[in-house]
């Protein structure tokens, strides 16, 4: 609820940063689908006022919105002044973290959240951060009843509600699974078990990529330019510069899931399993149209799936949070779309 010292429902941290953009242009675009029936009312939160205006100008130039930068509130704030992350908290129902490396920056808004009693959402992919907070503040936040939810971007929601659709659409029990990435880019490169780059000449750079990182690591001076040309030293493969839309457009994934399990009424313990099940999770360009998109929705879930959300609040993963919510049907309807491919009894 929108109450005078809580005014917003979501406020996106690290808006002006490359992904943060992204998420503030997805929740805008969400604010207008609601607009016929509810109210969305949200901030973008940073250090500086003047890029968090230019984010907003550029979303609504880009959405048709000349109105928007005057609907959007700003909350200035920074990691290392926790007075400001408090005052932003307060401000919020769910805060959409997207200031990372979160292993740096992160603990302090999880921190300022749970001790207002607000949930919070990022993008993270880093198991270390991830699981440090579960272990120092699980309890306090399900004491608050903060959601604290990391790794809901395209880590790991394709992942963990993909799971959870095939076992919702095995009519058996799922007993294990398999999943295989495809992602369809400029150079295209697959994701599964293993990592396909093309030809050798693609796999010479990798190798001499691989050398020079380890040599270079060893030296204070090696890691500055490692830091400071990644283009250079990764032949090409990373850059301080994002991908250009082009690319964004005619980028898109693939997560494929096979799972095997047993039939109704077939006991594990004394047989092999008799059901087979393959099922796909498809969606735009990952890391991002997706991943502000998952984020968005995951936001949305917490605000209006409360009845279907754990009991108490806490630090949880994707799948443990949202598992009996509308998430899957919310991402089918923003473009991420899970079907079934086959399903049979062997």
């Amino acid at each position: 609820m929108v109450t005078k010292e809580r005014p917003y429902h979501l406020v996106v941290f690290g808006a002006s940063g490359f992904t943060g953009q992204f998420v503030a242009q997805e929740v805008a675009r969400e604010q207008v689908v609601l607009e016929q029936s509810s109210r969305l009312p949200w901030a973008v939160a940073g250090r500086s006022r003047e890029k968090l205006q230019r984010v907003l100008e550029r979303a609504a130039l880009k959405l048709g919105r000349p109105t928007l930068p005057s609907e959007v509130g700003i909350i200035i704030c920074d990691t290392t002044n926790p007075a400001s992350l408090d005052e932003m908290a307060k401000q919020a129902a769910v805060v959409l973290n997207c200031v990372g490396p979160y292993r740096f920056y992160g603990e302090p808004v999880v921190k300022a959240c749970i001790e207002n009693g607000t949930s919070c959402i990022d993008i993270c992919g880093e198991p270390q951060f991830l699981e440090l907070m579960y272990w120092k503040y699980n309890e306090k936040a399900a004491e608050k009843g903060s959601y604290i939810i990391g790794s809901s971007g395209f880590d790991s929601i394709p992942a963990d509600l993909g799971v959870i659709y095939t076992r919702n659409k095995m009519n058996g029990t799922l007993t294990a699974v398999e999943s295989f990435l495809t992602i369809h880019s400029g150079p295209e490169v697959q994701y599964a078990a293993y990592v396909t780059v093309g030809g050798i000449t693609s796999v010479i750079k990798l190798m001499f990529a691989g050398l020079f990182l380890l040599f270079f690591v060893k030296f204070g001076i090696g890691r500055q330019l490692l830091i400071k040309f990644p283009w250079l030293f990764s032949f090409g493969y990373f850059s301080k510069q994002g991908p250009t839309q082009k690319q964004v457009d005619a980028s898109s994934f693939t997560m494929t899931f096979f799972g095997q399990g047993y039939s109704q009424g077939v006991s594990p313990e004394k047989n092999k399993p008799n059901m087979r099940i393959c099922t796909q999770v498809k969606g735009p360009e990952a890391g991002y149209v997706a991943t502000p998109i998952a984020m968005v929705q995951a936001a949305m879930t917490l605000l209006k799936d409360i009845s279907d959300l754990p009991k108490t609040g806490g630090v949880f993963t994707p799948g443990a949070a949202f598992s009996r919510t509308k998430l899957i049907d919310r991402l089918h309807q923003h473009g991420i779309e899970f079907s079934v491919i086959s399903s049979s009894e062997v």
